[in-house]
């Protein structure tokens, strides 16, 4: 009897004294994993089941029971809780996954009919110091992982599979002192005293051969095995106390992927997500080694919510002392689906994932997890769920014991409203609602937000762009106090002070056909919202080029630098410009330009003079003989990053370091980085 046909033998047995449709899924499990079980074949299994009674048939669905410990509800509320077996976490997967993707299970069929598997195509695997600027975090004594970080003397760089420490300051005496090259990607780095943190992350690779001709070549093919093997992220910790000479003290790594890392005072917090797959009938089960040792983690360290989900991920985060090399890292690890955005504070981490539904695999809904930290201590405490999607980092909040958060359901259409409503809602530190303000700018999305103590800015567009003022004093009753609407929108806002925000984002034009608008050059305004009710602009906004003009500041803040008390602004861009003279007519709004340079912008910034561009600096110096989009998307000459020290402003790409004086922007000096 085959294993289907014994499965639906279960399924016609009518009694009321057991949940059937989940113990039978548990004995299916006893059936197909029978080697695991050191039990009998699905033969034997078969020969005991076909001729006996219904009673003797629940006595053996009893017998299974009692090796496995009853597993989760299938659904239920988010309730925290820690699997009790491995048995209990693959029942979980199996009875929750709405898409078996994430099994190792797919096959075609060759010439005669036979399954093997697919080849691998087939598988789916700021603060300011006065010295010195830091890199720009969203949560102050949190810090956030770059490619560029300076500790006043020395910068250190990312570049590939490369760490650089190049000698900065003082200026005239500026040089490359060492490389650390390793064999994986190097995705961000830390500097904390005399010891440089590296996050290095492997590729993931699927260990197979090609299916061949069968020796009868007739078109047959050998059935070999395709195993997927995950990245591997590591937490490397070099003591740079000679900057010439670092010296590897720890190396801490984990199966999975890297999604994010903060450290706040002498520990590295680092988020690893892991797909949940099934080799030889088997869950993986996360991995960390350290100190030449290999530690699984079981299945009863492993927290998860009853949360049906289309394919399930373990998030593991590790806490490592990186100035105590004799402290063990510490972990915990939930089951989600995969994490897309975390917020931290100085005391929790808020992990973030969408949970998807509908008929067009639409999310409606983010699940929050709160995870508190304590140095090398972590406990999962809350669990929570609203309605919408979450856009990022700066979509979150905590604040005087309440987490805050925007969120966007819906999707936004060209040609009518659609049904996009954008959302706030306030949590207490349990992750249930305490308040909400719902369906604000109808047909519209959220392109940023910021949090500044009892107030929120959340930034819509569609045609124009709302800058919303809402009131979070009381955590019962947020309230929308005022807006302001102008053309374009901000995809970042950043605090100026306490009544003034600077958002930077693209100017738009109305299309004179269709519910929307097309994007123009890249945009910086100056908000002024002392006056809650009626927020306005300071002065004009200043717009850099034409369409087609890009800055990464619009998708990563660590590429601005900005500092008050000096008026400093400085950004990346990559500047687009329309050629006139290819419209014979008038040039259409929904013209691209053609790209003409690439660098920093240096703005000076006050309430008084509003936004005046102080010079521009660039590290590429003869690009007409090159093709030009190629070249200014993707060469190495592309200034990332900016930093000061004193008075020395410091512009970075992947080929050098450029030195400029920060009152007049005078060259003083550059450093060549290793090719």
């Amino acid at each position: 009897m085959k294993q289907e046909d014994l499965i639906k033998k279960l399924e016609n047995l009518k009694t009321p004294e057991i949940e059937l449709p989940r113990h039978k899924q548990i004995l299916k499990l006893a059936l197909l994993n029978s080697r695991r079980f050191k039990a009998r074949t699905i033969w034997d299994w078969t020969k005991i089941l076909a001729p006996v009674a219904t009673a003797v048939i629940l006595i053996a669905v009893v017998g299974v029971l009692a090796v496995i410990k009853p597993g989760p509800s299938l659904l239920g509320e988010n309730q925290i809780n820690r699997f009790s077996s491995y048995w209990e976490l693959q029942y979980f997967i199996n009875a929750n996954s709405q898409n078996i993707a994430w099994r190792h299970s797919y096959f075609f069929e060759d010439a005669g009919g036979n399954s093997v598997p697919a080849p691998p195509s087939a598988l789916v695997p700021a603060e300011i110091s006065p010295d010195y600027a830091i890199t720009n975090i969203q949560v102050a004594g949190v810090d956030e992982a770059d490619i560029v970080k300076t500790d006043g003397e020395y910068i250190y760089l990312v570049s590939g599979n490369r760490t650089i420490i190049v000698k900065a300051y003082p200026p005239e005496q500026a040089q490359v002192l060492s490389e650390i090259e390793l064999e994986g990607t190097v995705v961000g780095i830390f500097i904390n005293g005399d010891r440089l943190v590296v996050f290095e992350e492997g590729t993931p690779y699927y260990d197979y051969y090609d299916l061949r001709v069968g020796p009868t070549g007739e078109g047959s093919m050998f059935s070999i095995a395709a195993y997927y093997t995950p990245p591997t992220t590591s937490v490397k910790v070099y003591d740079v106390s000679d900057r010439e000479n670092p010296r590897l003290q720890r190396d801490i790594s984990a199966d999975g992927q890297y999604l994010s890392s903060r450290m706040i005072g002498d520990y590295a917090y680092v988020v690893i997500n892991e797909p949940v797959y099934e080799q030889d009938d088997e869950l993986n089960l996360p991995r960390i080694y350290s100190g030449g040792n290999e530690t699984e983690i079981p299945a009863t360290d492993i927290f998860y919510c009853d949360v049906s989900d289309y394919y399930y991920m373990y998030t593991t985060i590790i806490a490592t002392n990186i100035q105590d090399d004799n402290q063990e890292p510490t972990y915990e690890t939930i089951l989600l689906g995969a994490s897309s955005n975390l917020y931290v504070s100085l005391n929790n981490i808020y992990l973030t994932f969408p949970v998807w539904g509908g008929d067009v695999g639409d999310s409606q809904k983010t699940s929050i997890h709160r995870i508190h930290i304590d140095g090398s201590v972590m406990n999962y405490t809350a669990s929570g769920e609203v309605p919408g999607t979450v856009l990022n980092q700066f979509s979150m909040d905590e604040h005087d014991g309440y987490f805050r958060v925007a969120t966007t359901t819906g999707s936004v259409s060209r040609t009518s409203e659609g049904t996009s409503r954008n959302h706030m809602y306030v949590l207490d530190m349990a992750l249930n609602i305490t308040g909400s303000l719902e369906n604000l700018a109808p047909g519209e999305k959220i392109h940023s937000v910021r949090f500044m103590g009892d107030r929120g800015y959340v930034v819509t567009f569609k045609k124009i762009d709302p800058l919303f003022v809402i009131d979070l004093g009381d955590p019962y009753e947020p309230e929308v106090l005022g807006y302001l609407k102008v053309t374009g929108y901000s995809d970042y806002l950043h605090p100026y002070d306490e009544d003034h925000i600077i958002g930077i984002g693209k100017e738009t034009v109305e299309a004179g056909e269709g519910n929307f608008a097309w994007y123009q050059g890249v945009k910086i305004s100056l908000f002024d919202v002392s006056d809650v009710n009626n927020p306005k602009e300071v002065d004009d906004p200043y717009v850099i080029g034409d369409r087609g003009t890009d800055s990464p500041v619009l998708s990563d803040h660590k590429a601005f630098l900005f500092d008050k008390s000096r008026n400093l602004l400085v950004m990346p861009v990559t500047v687009a410009e329309i050629d006139e003279s290819k419209y014979p007519g008038e040039v259409p709004d929904n013209a691209y330009g053609e790209y003409v340079w690439q660098g920093a912008y240096v703005f000076d910034i006050s309430l008084d003079q509003g936004i005046q561009v102080k010079g521009r600096i660039t590290h590429i110096e003869n690009p007409s003989d090159l093709e030009q989009d190629y070249y200014y998307f993707y060469s190495s000459f592309s200034v990332e990053r900016s930093l000061y020290i004193g008075d020395v402003l410091y512009t970075i790409s992947q080929a050098k370091i450029m030195m400029n004086n920060l009152e007049n922007l005078d060259y003083i000096n550059e450093v060549q980085l290793p090719s």
